[in-house]
């Protein structure tokens, strides 16, 4: 789809005024803060719609109420310095919230009816079905929760000029080359002098990480990407691919 030269300044032009309706909202302007949750309701129902699989309506799910506290709490928990768009940090805030929710009512804060779970016509003398229900629910849960990672990493690498296929494309092909670069990672990630500076640079301090990691400039430098993909990984609150990077 084509935008004109109106529509493209149109958008350019209240991308800008969020941005100043965002930094009001955070230093305590309630108008400001009301403003951008009237202006964001369509990117919430979207969002926490999209976690439901069906479609919200504003007044009648709860849901949608529980993506706009969520949306509220991503105003005042943003951090532009970890290098990600407020609207990324927001739905991934949505997510978690609405899925939180969603486990809550699903695993027993409203009572399920074991006759809901037991086919028509079938005693239930136990907790079993309810069990199994739950179960399956967790199980759903965590894919989306890993699915919001990865969508969350996606996004967080973009800000960065990195892809995910571009990480796999570099990632070395001998496991000691991968175990260096995860053990200069980790450097990074747990000294917040150096993690400050991949945030704010967008890069590598290569001259401290030669000197604690003993690997060459010309090795950090030819890992570079690999070692910046790993670095944001340990960085950020991303329990399942960390765990993923991390297991022996």
């Amino acid at each position: 789809m084509a935008f004109s030269t109106a529509d493209r300044g149109s958008r350019s032009t209240r991308g800008e005024h969020s941005r100043v309706l965002l930094a009001r909202a955070r230093e305590g302007d309630p108008e400001a803060r009301n403003t951008l949750i009237s202006w964001y309701q369509p990117f919430v129902l979207r969002v926490a719609g999209a976690v439901c699989r069906r479609y919200l309506a504003p007044g009648r799910d709860d849901e949608f109420s529980v993506g706009l506290a969520a949306f509220n709490e991503a105003i005042d928990g943003y951090d532009e310095s970890r290098g990600v768009s407020f609207l990324a940090f927001a739905e991934t805030v949505i997510r978690r919230r609405v899925i939180d929710h969603y486990r809550k009512d699903r695993a027993g804060k409203r009572e399920i009816p074991l006759s809901a779970l037991a086919p028509e016509g079938t005693a239930v003398t136990d907790r079993a079905g309810t069990g199994e229900a739950i179960q399956a629910h967790r199980a759903e849960a965590e894919t989306w929760e890993r699915r919001e990672e990865v969508m969350f990493y996606r996004e967080l690498l973009r800000e960065y000029g990195l892809s995910l296929a571009e990480l796999a494309r570099v990632c070395p092909r001998h496991e000691d080359a991968r175990r260096r670069s995860l053990a200069a990672a980790r450097i990074l990630a747990e000294d917040p002098a150096l993690a400050a500076f991949v945030r704010t640079r967008r890069a590598l301090p290569l001259r401290a990480l030669t000197a604690r990691s003993g690997l060459s400039r010309k090795t950090l430098e030819r890992q570079r990407k690999y070692i910046l993909g790993l670095a944001l990984v340990l960085m950020e609150e991303l329990p399942y691919l960390k765990s993923y990077l991390t297991r022996e």
